[in-house]
């Protein structure tokens, strides 16, 4: 297996889980995204339900790395390391998101959620390395070619 059929694979992976989280498992992204004692207020619902939208927006991003690996169509080899660049700079966009939050102490009152604990912190680390990994295989495909 090539150094980016792997990244391939864990892009895969790691956008098909964030549609499973947003959009399947809604209920448990809202005791991530509140504090509990938040979770009886009445925009509550509201907020699981609007975040299907983020799995929505991950969902084609893990369709593409899926058809991306499993399909090899003639016209990826060209353009490898312009679409490894595209997934370094999705992975770089929900860090980025992460950091200001971070900056701010993580959960402050009922804002935020805590971006060194819990599920957050795998979210903020996974994506931080995908973004790495991504982008050294665009470098390493940009240099090589």
């Amino acid at each position: 297996m090539h150094l980016s059929d792997f990244v391939l694979l864990l892009n895969t992976l790691w956008f098909g889980g964030a549609f499973i989280q947003f959009s399947v498992a809604q209920g448990n992204t809202l005791k991530i995204l509140l504090p509990r004692e938040e979770r009886s207020n009445p925009i509550a619902p509201t907020l699981a339900a609007s975040v299907a939208f983020l799995g929505g927006m991950n969902l084609p991003i893990g369709l593409l790395s899926f058809y991306l690996l499993a399909a090899r169509p003639a016209f990826f080899q060209p353009i490898e390391a312009q679409l490894a660049l595209f997934f370094a700079a999705c992975h770089f966009s929900q860090f980025a998101y992460n950091l200001p939050v971070l900056m701010r102490g993580g959960r402050v009152g009922v804002a935020y959620w805590p971006v060194l604990k819990g599920p957050m912190l795998r979210i903020f680390v996974i994506d931080a390395a995908l973004f790495v990994a991504n982008l050294g295989v665009a470098l390493r495909l940009a240099f090589s070619s």
